[in-house]
């Protein structure tokens, strides 16, 4: 115990070598003219809907026979894979080959875009759950899926209502189900990682599973909040080394997060 609390301690006095989230981008680069506006109003947009329309409409028929959980998560996986098929913007994987999928563990991915979603859904090779705010509850479809596929909702405004999710939750992690998080709480405004939220990693603690760093790379200037505008190009996923929680207690949990996101950061300023 002491020697995973001495370890966390050392890695929150890392610095980053740089902060910036990906390499500069020149301002042809960053110009994306009205070409790119018509055909993500007129063909990725579209087809996104439909996708999610279509398949949310017979998930539900389909969730009645078999493994509920099973099921809804292979046609969240089919959505993903059709709208990444779609807009045009490959994802280069790296690290996921130093994690043991075989084994629970808490998955922390920075937050910038809603797209961030379809890319863990195609490229994460095992079956998840995910955290999400309660707000998304009320979205049509989408709102009705995390709810029957088992999804954990937690109510930042009144965490009181979120306990029967999280003790099933926290069940799952015990019983093998790897558990996906936004530590930030919501998609960044502005693309720069947010401070995480606190309690974010009493899940991991409790269960005293690892934690794997995620840094989704590119996502943000992809699609940034309160825009419909897909601006395809590459995109990373870029998987960090586990952090152990072995031994840790909940009043271990700030350090705990600084270490996760000093892991997150570092990840995101590699080259």
């Amino acid at each position: 115990m002491q020697e995973t609390k001495t370890s966390l301690a050392e890695s929150t006095r890392e610095v980053a070598s740089t902060r910036d989230a990906t390499p500069a981008l020149s301002k042809s680069e960053l110009h994306y003219g009205w070409g790119s506006r018509l055909r993500s109003y007129l063909y990725f947009d579209p087809l996104i809907w439909f996708y999610t329309v279509s398949l949310g409409l017979l998930a539900v028929p389909a969730s009645l026979f078999g493994d509920k959980g099973r099921i809804l998560h292979g046609f969240a996986s089919l959505w993903s894979r059709l709208i990444m098929g779609t807009i045009s913007s490959p994802v280069t994987v790296t690290g996921l080959d130093k994690i043991d999928t075989t084994k629970p563990c808490v998955y922390a991915v920075n937050h910038a875009s809603a797209l961030d979603i379809p890319v863990l859904y195609t490229y994460l090779p095992f079956q998840f759950r995910i955290v999400f705010k309660s707000e998304l509850l009320s979205y049509p479809i989408i709102g009705g899926h995390l709810k029957r596929s088992g999804q954990v909702c937690i109510d930042q405004q009144n965490p009181s209502r979120s306990i029967a999710d999280i003790r099933s939750a926290l069940k799952g992690l015990k019983a093998g189900m790897p558990l996906v998080i936004f530590p930030e709480g919501g998609r960044t405004p502005d693309g720069e990682l947010k401070p995480f939220l606190p309690g974010a990693f009493f899940l991991a603690i409790k269960a005293q599973v690892d934690v794997v760093p995620v840094a989704l790379v590119g996502t943000f200037n992809l699609l940034p909040m309160n825009t419909y505008h897909i601006k395809s190009r590459p995109l990373e996923m870029r998987v960090g080394s586990p952090i152990p929680t072995t031994g840790l207690k909940g009043h271990d949990q700030d350090v705990l997060s600084a270490t996760v996101r000093q892991s997150i950061e570092d990840l995101l300023s590699s080259r």
